[in-house]
């Protein structure tokens, strides 16, 4: 690995990093495309609540569940290779969801989307051979800002949408992924774990040893941290612009301009988050992630604001405190992921792709239990008293699993000395 490192040029590195981070600001785009025109679908079709969740969650289903296979198809056949045909075949189900005209049809072409999702483990395998451990948090924090893609969907797709029809939002995402996928193959390289393993030959692992560190209650504790910060950054993204217009009235144009305010600083300080993961160390980042984050979903938690007055949550209110929630969890989502390439360096792709499964099942469970505690209770309010409950389980996991290796540590002096 250390002389496929040294044969590299120097523009390989940047060029690698920046273009998995536009391909995968791109896809997250279209991974995300139902949170606009799922509403109009939701109209023409009259969905229930549910039903919206379920449309909605779709591709995030599929995203997260192919993440753990990309991930192990990368360290096998390449990041460059894999990452490009998953582009292709997600833009392909795009272009298809725009001919859909039933609610299964479009279930179907959702599923197909969802593929754009499944990038990401995809490009963490790919891009963290480049660097070395002491900047994959600022190297891996950057690429997951291409969660800001979810932005670019909220920005442009509405006026799209009002222009021409949510068909047409659906037709140029899956262009434009086209001609990403073509511009990541011609100008990018294979990464260098890769290079080393095709020049020396080496064995592939099988998949028993791919999958051996996924018995480790740190990898699952791993996975329940970015269920929420990955997880609940997600389902928001895509629940936002249904909780505006339902709560408070808001149109569609101005609820999706609401949401994607929330979703830039939510993607982009994602970098800063992985910046002070190598810095401060990525379990401080860790705490005051869950701490503010407790706090946040505990305000939101409560009753809208009447319009006679009285006590209750205020639009203004309620934007603050979701922009403060949206950014604590782009650090988290940073800090969770600077703990992989450290702790499993072998094992990137597998241990990697589990986490970015059971995250992105956060953001495909979440928006279908949103719109379950809607119709069940009546309240909107119920989908930030499901966060608090999470937070608080992972704060409180993390915080016994600390303890416990702290008494470990301080207990090896002891036995050294007898």
């Amino acid at each position: 690995m250390s002389e496929s490192k040294q044969s590299l040029s120097a523009s390989e590195p940047g060029t690698a990093l920046w273009m998995s981070t536009f391909a995968f600001t791109i896809c997250f785009a279209v991974w995300t495309i139902f949170a606009i025109i799922g509403i109009s679908i939701s109209q023409d079709l009259a969905l229930s609540e549910a039903q919206f969740g379920l449309l909605v969650g779709t591709p995030i289903l599929t995203g997260s569940l192919v993440r753990i296979l990309l991930g192990v198809w990368t360290g096998r056949y390449g990041g460059r290779l894999v990452y490009t045909l998953t582009m292709l075949a997600a833009a392909l189900a795009t272009f298809l969801l725009a001919h859909a005209t039933t609610y299964p049809q479009m279930l179907l072409a959702g599923l197909g989307v969802g593929l754009a999702g499944g990038s990401f483990a995809v490009g963490v395998a790919y891009v963290s051979p480049f660097f070395p451990p002491e900047k994959q948090g600022t190297v891996l924090g950057i690429f997951g800002a291409g969660n800001v893609g979810a932005a670019v969907t909220k920005f442009l797709a509405p006026f799209v949408l009002l222009a021409w029809g949510w068909q047409a939002v659906a037709e140029i995402w899956a262009g434009v992924l086209v001609i990403t996928a073509l511009i990541f193959w011609f100008t990018t390289s294979d990464d260098p774990a890769f290079r080393d393993r095709r020049q020396r030959q080496v064995p592939q692992r099988s998949l028993a040893q791919e999958f051996a560190p996924l018995g480790s209650p740190q990898v699952w504790r791993f996975s329940l941290y970015y269920f929420f910060a990955f997880g609940g950054f997600v389902a928001l993204s895509l629940w936002l612009p249904r909780y505006l217009v339902g709560v408070y009235g808001f149109d569609i144009a101005a609820a999706g301009m609401i949401a994607a305010c929330y979703s830039v600083p939510g993607s982009l300080f994602r970098a800063f988050g992985g910046v002070l993961s190598d810095r401060k160390g990525a379990r401080s980042v860790m705490y005051w992630m869950l701490g503010v984050s407790a706090v946040a979903t505990l305000i939101l938690s409560l009753p809208v604001a009447s319009e006679e007055g009285g006590f209750g949550i205020t639009p203004a209110i309620f934007i603050v405190t979701v922009f403060v929630l949206g950014f604590v969890m782009s650090l988290g989502k940073a800090a969770v992921y600077k703990h992989i390439p450290a702790y499993y360096p072998d094992s990137i792709g597998a241990v990697g792709g589990i986490v970015g499964m059971v995250g992105g099942l956060g953001g495909f469970v979440l928006p279908i239990a949103f719109g379950l505690l809607k119709d069940a209770t009546g309240l909107w309010s119920s989908c930030f008293l499901l966060l608090l409950a999470i937070v608080a389980v992972a704060l409180l996991w993390m915080h016994l699993s600390i303890r416990q290796m702290e008494r470990r540590a301080l207990s090896l002096p002891t036995a050294s000395a007898a």
